[in-house]
């Protein structure tokens, strides 16, 4: 039963509490005007220039935190309030995604294997739940077995993306610190920014391995199951 319920706290309350935590702190900082006056976009396009890249176009998209580097069509996208916006929050978002466009330009090993894994993780994560689902109600153990090593795709993916998205981070805050865009006041509320972001992937996961594990018990050792 205990094993049980840290379970349900894993899948349920640390993403929850990650989502809260990275919406607060965004909101928060929001509202923080950085100094310099300069914006998410202007931000993204200096360090690009600072570090040589001239070949990665950025463009407003819409929505809330919907902010991606895709490495296919060498593009950067912001939402608006990143794009426009003159805030603590804008700028270390902006910065952060440009650390992705660094990771591309430097070719950062841990970036190109999770850009080759994505979409064979993808389709295998597709697969999974209905091979597994299938197979535990039919008694076919051998699909639900399938299933389960299936997930193990989607795990994969997601522990490669943890080394991605902290050394993204840690480039965005060189950026800003070495070039003088944040001062020291800033800078504090920007790691918290980034820092809140972090937990996010963290959170997923620790989802990602717990559901693993849990149904690779059911599946594998079903008296295990209490």
């Amino acid at each position: 039963m205990a094993n049980y319920l840290i379970y349900l706290a894993i899948i349920i309350i640390v993403p929850i509490w990650a989502q809260m935590r990275v919406r607060s702190t965004y909101k928060k900082y929001q509202d923080v005007p950085i100094q310099s006056g300069v914006t998410g976009a202007q931000v993204a396009d200096f360090i690009m220039k600072q570090n040589g890249i001239t070949n990665v176009r950025l463009e407003p998209i819409g929505g809330t935190m919907s902010d991606h580097y895709d490495p296919t069509n060498k593009v950067v996208r912001l939402s608006e309030d990143v794009y426009y916006g003159s805030t603590v929050s804008a700028v270390s978002i902006a910065a952060h995604e440009i650390g992705h466009v660094i990771q591309d330009a430097t070719d950062y090993n841990m970036m190109r294997v999770r850009h080759r894994i994505a979409p064979v993780a993808s389709i295998t994560s597709n697969l999974s739940f209905p091979l597994l689902l299938i197979g535990l109600f039919a008694g076919f153990s051998g699909l639900a077995m399938l299933g389960v090593v299936l997930m193990l795709g989607a795990v994969i993916f997601q522990l490669v993306t943890l080394p991605v998205e902290f050394d993204a981070s840690n480039r965005a805050m060189a950026q800003l610190t070495e070039h003088g865009i944040i001062d020291a006041e800033e800078e504090r509320g920007s790691r918290r920014v980034l820092n809140a972001a972090a937990w996010t992937y963290v959170a997923a996961t620790l989802v990602a391995v717990a559901e693993f594990l849990r149904l690779a018990l059911i599946v594998f050792n079903p008296s295990s199951d209490d």
